[in-house]
């Protein structure tokens, strides 16, 4: 655990270690990262290039830390993305997979006896773009249906252009 740690930044006394560490993948696979309080996000610096060898099981994998305590009173859960090195980016604002697969982590590891929740994550305070998605998750016989929403905005398009 440590080395995971290190690798955003943090020690292993950031991480809330009463709920497990696992991986989970609504389409891309993440690592979610139980962290014990808010105020340790603002300190989260990521060096992705560590990320493959710490995750030698699931090298291409993201990290997505979270935890239970909120900046707004309408969220459950607060999150930042990590995103893999091979992905070509450093963190992701907002991250609807991840979001999704904190759905299936809420109903098998933090409130068990439920068969079904709606909640809001939120994401990206730390990055200047505020978000959050809305996140229904409910037991079936044969799994979780997990479904997501939120809003996108239109940031910025460019083109490049490669000479020959």
């Amino acid at each position: 655990m440590e080395k995971l740690a290190k690798a955003i930044d943090l020690t292993s006394e950031d991480l809330d270690l009463t709920m497990p560490v696992v991986y989970g993948s609504t389409g891309t696979w993440t690592l979610l990262i139980p962290v014990r309080r808010l105020s340790t996000f603002a300190k989260m610096k990521p060096d992705s290039s560590q990320f493959p060898s710490i995750l030698a099981e699931n090298p291409k994998s993201s990290l997505h830390p979270f935890c239970l305590e909120t900046r707004d009173s309408d969220a459950m859960m607060h999150a930042r993305h990590f995103s893999s090195p091979y992905s070509g980016t450093t963190e992701d604002p907002v991250t609807g997979t991840a979001s999704g697969v904190m759905g299936a982590y809420y109903l098998t590891y933090v409130n068990r006896e439920i068969q079904e929740a709606d909640f809001v994550v939120e994401q990206g305070h730390e990055v200047g773009r505020d978000g959050k998605v809305q996140v229904s998750v409910r037991r079936e016989q044969q799994g979780m249906d997990v479904r997501i929403r939120g809003t996108a905005v239109y940031v910025q398009e460019m083109s490049v252009e490669i000479d020959s």
